[in-house]
Formats: structure tokens, sequence, C-alpha cells
């Protein structure tokens, strides 16, 4: 099986770096439509389905390999050795952002930069860092993902998007996480919602910007500023945004926000 088909690979534009971005929890490339164009001018884009996701091939999907997101990290590996050109700039979403983390810890010289929309290198509660859920939550959360995959997607998708007033993009995130195989969805739930990579954090030192949202329930602002005091060349940016995916619901304040890191950053 080729990477290009295993993971519904797509590369748009030009230049001599390459800028990656890789989807959250449930959905798919094209949550990107709204941000990924507008660097394709300068940059060779490269956009993909995580496996078990989107159009990817299923049956590449395998739990063992998939049962930590060291998994994926090495799927992105793969990738950039296929696709890309140059140095990278990663852009991930949700637990992407600890994809690409894991993919720069084991490959430092591909990177140049890496961009973290709505990260969360651990969701539980614990002593002082506040994820978050306290374990129980996230107990009753996979419960009722096992119970009811469909009821638990058409619930939880419009708190996931935030986006009060655009219910199109609500829709949009239930429809895609509704197209999820339920039995890979609930087995990535676990895998993401259970993870702690807390200790991996500081091993990250490519640039990275923190992109959160000033209102979002899967990302507190707490787990922000946690990662930019242990993040390694870190830079954290608020946005005025209620949800998880402000690459959806606020594109052009991230596309600001990450044009003005790569100035920073890529000078």
């Amino acid at each position: 099986m080729s990477v290009q088909s295993r993971n519904n690979v797509h590369v748009a534009g030009s230049g001599s770096a390459t800028m990656v971005f890789a989807h959250g929890f449930g959905c798919d490339q094209t949550m990107w439509r709204f941000l990924a164009p507008a660097f394709a001018e300068r940059f060779r884009t490269i956009s993909f389905d995580l496996v078990g996701s989107g159009k990817s091939d299923v049956s590449a999907y395998d739990p063992d390999k998939y049962g930590t997101l060291h998994g994926y990290a090495d799927d992105l590996l793969e990738i950039l050795d296929e696709f890309a050109t140059g140095p990278v700039v990663f852009v991930g979403h949700s637990v992407s952002t600890m994809i690409g983390m894991l993919a720069t810890i084991k490959a430092l010289e591909r990177f140049t930069a890496q961009v973290m929309v709505g990260p969360s290198p651990c969701y539980i509660n614990d002593g002082d860092y506040i994820g978050g859920f306290s374990r129980s939550d996230i107990d009753e959360l996979l419960e009722t993902m096992d119970a009811n995959y469909l009821g638990w997607s058409s619930s939880m998708a419009p708190v996931i998007m935030g986006a009060p007033g655009r219910s199109e993009l609500s829709e949009e995130l239930t429809e895609s996480f509704c197209r999820n195989d339920p039995k890979i969805a609930k087995h990535l739930a676990r895998v993401t919602f259970l993870s702690d990579h807390r200790a991996d954090v500081p091993h990250s030192t490519v640039p990275a910007l923190i992109l959160q949202c000033s209102d979002d329930l899967v990302a507190p602002l707490t787990v922000g500023d946690y990662l930019h005091r242990h993040l390694p060349n870190s830079t954290l940016h608020v946005i005025d945004n209620v949800g998880h995916c402000p690459h959806m619901s606020a594109p052009n304040e991230s596309s600001r926000a990450i044009e003005a890191f790569l100035a920073h950053t890529l000078r």
C-alpha cells in the first residue's frame, strides 16, 4: 500500500519549504480549506487524513500500531519523506498537535516550525495541572461513546465546534464525526483522551506557536499556559473565540497569528 493511498495525501502550492496540515479527532483534511489555501502561494502544502479518518485506507488501521500517538507520528514522517521539499512547517489541530510534536522529537532536522491549534498534552487534571477534565469525566465520555457513538457525536460536535451563530459548522463537524468508523473512532478517542505527553513536551525544541481560543471546553487556557511554560521556543497566542476549531470558526484571526509567528520565526 502506498503512503499516498493510505493517508489520502494531497499536495498543492509551490515553494522551497513545505507546510503540512494534520486534522483533529473525528475530522479530515477538508477542515483546513479556510486556512491552507492562503499559504499555497509561498509553500508546498500537504494535507492528509489520519489512518481511520476521512478517505484514508481503513484497511491500514492497526490497533496495535495506533495504540499510541507514536504510530501516527511515524506515518507523518513517512509522508514527509515522500512528499515534502525543504524545511517543514507543521500545522496540527487538537490530537494532531501531539502527533506533530512527537514527530519533531523523532526527527528534529526535518522541521523548522510547528503550529499547535488547540493543543493538549494531557486532558486529565493531575494535582496542580488542570487539563480540563477529571478522570471520571473522561471515563463517562468514553462509556457514552461506547454505548451510543452516533448519539454522542450529535451532542458533542456542536459543543466542540462552538462558533455561536454558525450552525453550519456544527452540522459539518457532526456529519464528519458520524462518517467515521465507530470502532476506530472509539479506539482513537481512548488513545487521545487517556494519553499523557507532558514528559515529552520539553524535548520538542522546534519553535512553536500555541494557538488557543479564549473559551475552549476541550483545551482550556490553563493548558496553553502550561505548554508555554514547558515547551522550549514557544509563543502563545489566544484568539477571542468560542470553541475548539478556530481554523474553521476564526480562520482570518488564525491566519494572521500564524503569519506573524512565521515572519518572526523564519526570518
